[in-house]
């Protein structure tokens, strides 16, 4: 059993007092990647779609903030409303499963594995796994945790579903992601779903934006949430047979019994068969779409290329100055006890 080998982080520093680093735990609490790894193979297993939702949880943390683990904080007295609370944040998930790993790392070192380091790992695992082994690259860790967390501050960094291209580029550029990343990055759109509300011009939108039958799909889907808004697969190949036999007898063919993390995403996407208008907009720009063009043909490409992206992604820091800490608990800063 994995045992603390050196004495906890202190309770609170300031963000950029540590370089990150490949095998950070290695001497502070053997075996962190291989517990993070088995939760995650146990989660996936029981709900392959969460693996989708810990790949998303990297990029609505670290494009907030820097990665720090603010996306993990709920509400409280203090704070009515961090990240989660934002729009732009509906539908995201895959909360217990950090909690539980972090539960397990406190009894095993309590007080020495960040909660932003448990999001990147766990994100790393599940990238890996649903891309059956061929997305995959080392992480360095030794992040703190952020003590902030605002649904205006997400609503103002994150992308929206509804962007045009331009503001795609301007929103990925502020955070130093070329117009190739932007694309890499939106193949993560291969796996997990999205809420109507986030793509409702989409049901209205005209043959040169949407094909009409997969118009037709969402329209059907979108119409039997009771009222609410429920949420569709973001890749068709992971509807089910019924109801693309219905509305796509042709995409048949393409439906797979696993939903995987790989390039079918950049294919739909020429096909325009896809759920969110940022995913069309790609094709509207002249280099996006050739790099649409160029995942399409070339899977081996693009999962090298979504590594390395996810990596760059995990490295973006917290504004300087930033107080962190190592939290007790994910969903919660520590309260001093004076």
């Amino acid at each position: 059993m994995a045992t603390a080998l050196l004495a906890a982080a202190p309770s609170s520093a300031e963000a950029g007092d540590g370089e990150l680093k490949v095998g950070y735990y290695d001497n502070k609490c053997s075996g962190v990647e291989d517990i993070v790894r088995s939760h995650v193979i146990k989660a996936i297993i029981q709900d392959r779609g969460i693996g989708g939702s810990l790949i998303r949880l990297i990029f609505h943390d670290c494009f907030v903030r820097g990665c720090d683990g603010s996306v993990l904080l709920n509400a409280s007295d203090e704070n009515p409303r961090p990240e989660t609370a934002a729009p732009v944040s509906i539908g995201l998930e895959g909360f217990d499963i950090l909690e539980e790993i972090k539960a397990d790392l406190e009894r095993r070192c309590p007080g020495v594995v960040s909660c932003a380091d448990i999001l990147i790992f766990a994100a790393r695992d599940a990238s890996s796994i649903l891309s059956n082994g061929r997305v995959r690259f080392d992480v360095p860790a030794g992040r703190l945790d952020g003590v902030v967390s605002s649904a205006y501050e997400a609503q103002a960094e994150l992308p929206d579903p509804t962007f045009t291209i331009r503001q795609l580029i301007d929103n990925f550029a502020r955070k130093n992601f070329t117009v190739e990343e932007l694309v890499v990055l939106s193949g993560a759109h291969s796996v997990g779903d999205g809420h109507c509300s986030s793509f409702t011009a989409r049901l209205a939108a005209p043959p040169d934006q949407i094909t009409p039958s997969y118009r037709n799909l969402l329209n059907y889907r979108c119409s039997r949430g009771g009222g609410a808004d429920p949420a569709v697969v973001n890749n068709a190949r992971d509807e089910d047979l019924a109801t693309v036999a219905r509305f796509m007898p042709a995409f048949v063919g393409k439906l797979r019994p696993v939903s995987a993390l790989d390039n079918t995403y950049y294919r739909n996407n020429l096909d325009k068969v896809v759920n969110f208008n940022s995913d069309w907009q790609l094709l509207t720009q002249d280099e996006a779409r050739g790099h649409v063009r160029e995942y399409a043909d070339n899977a081996a490409l693009w999962d090298h290329d979504f590594a390395a992206s996810l990596l760059k992604l995990s490295k973006l820091p917290m504004p300087v100055g930033s107080k962190g800490e190592i939290r007790n608990k994910c969903g919660a800063i520590n309260h001093s006890k004076s």
